[in-house]
């Protein structure tokens, strides 16, 4: 099932008029990229010659940049610490114009640096530095007080939860009902261990491990994944659920009681890294923009075809996007 491309034309377009909070974990990814010749003679690793490096924002900051990339205004509302890589983090963001009025610093912990180590196009191991306790009181009450002042200017919110302790569930619950309260659109990028904070959001974007953890269960089915989505979404009471499948595609959810399979439109997968992000942010600015959420749906499938071909976190554009979706329309 296709969405018209007059359509979708109409819907891209209205992204660049959209401004969308992501509140959520921030934090810096790290790509150190190199070669393996030899096991190491200390122990059987491999040694890896390393030729490069780079850094991109990650988590929270990864889904503001491609709602940027989308051509969007992001508004980011997260918690970093003193550090070296806060400094790193907000260089990023002033280079993509992402505006970092709305973060916190807690003096308290560490900015979040996650590096992976990759030769031969294979991430060989990842190493974070990081905090998983959750923010204080204080903290929690600046960071409130942020989202409060950003959403007078907001179309939408997008909760990243990476369980790096700025989503707790007095935040997330005080969050969904101000938006509720002022009818905004709420999407939740969700950590399994904090599935009952998410009640009565509009879309919550879990991957089927996520799904399985949530719910205690192993899906190993088309129907078992089926029954485990209508379970989710009647202990949620959410809008939607939108299970993300890999290589099998995603598939849609609806309080309604209409379901959608959307097989994958990825030519190639690499890297699924920050492919979330990727469906959360395009999936709410779709929705932001005069989509249904079929449509929304559609369209992020799309996003994160393109994204898994490439390796690491990654982002694509509103003409990327839509030369893709006329591509398979073909």
């Amino acid at each position: 099932m296709n969405v018209d491309t007059k359509k979708v034309e109409n819907i891209l377009n209205g992204f660049k008029n959209r401004r969308i909070i992501t509140i959520g974990d921030a934090m810096l990814d790290e790509y150190i990229w190199g070669r393996v010749n030899r096991i190491s003679p200390e122990a059987p690793v491999p040694v890896v010659d390393v030729q490069t490096s780079s850094l991109r924002m990650g988590g929270a900051a990864n889904v503001a940049w491609n709602l940027k990339k989308l051509g969007a205004e992001p508004l980011l509302v997260s918690v970093v610490g003193e550090d070296d890589t806060a400094k790193k983090l907000h260089e990023l963001l002033s280079e993509e114009k992402i505006s970092s009025e709305y973060i916190t610093v807690d003096f308290t912990r560490p900015t979040t640096l996650k590096t992976r180590i990759i030769a031969h196009h294979q991430q060989v191991v990842r190493v974070d530095r990081e905090s998983k306790d959750d923010i204080n009181e204080d903290v929690s009450r600046e960071v409130l007080k942020k989202f409060n002042n950003s959403l007078k200017k907001a179309d939408g919110v997008i909760i990243s939860d990476y369980g790096k302790g700025l989503v707790t569930q007095q935040l997330v619950q005080e969050v969904v009902r101000i938006c509720r309260e002022n009818r905004k659109f709420v999407a939740v990028d969700p950590k399994e261990k904090h599935f009952q904070y998410y009640r009565g959001v509009s879309v919550i974007t879990p991957n089927v491990k996520e799904t399985e953890n949530a719910l205690n269960i192993r899906i190993s089915t088309e129907k078992g994944l089926e029954e485990a989505g209508w379970e989710m979404l009647r202990q949620l009471e959410a809008e939607n659920i939108l299970i993300t499948r890999g290589e099998k595609g995603m598939s849609l959810f609806q309080n309604n009681g209409e379901y959608y399979y959307l097989p994958t439109v990825a030519k190639e997968v690499f890297d699924v890294t920050g492919a979330g992000d990727t469906v959360v942010a395009s999936f709410s600015l779709a929705a932001t923009s005069g989509a249904s959420f079929f449509e929304a749906a559609y369209i992020s499938n799309h996003a994160a075809g393109i994204v898994v071909g490439e390796i690491g976190t990654a982002a694509t554009t509103r003409n990327k996007l839509f030369e893709h979706i006329c591509e398979e329309d073909d």
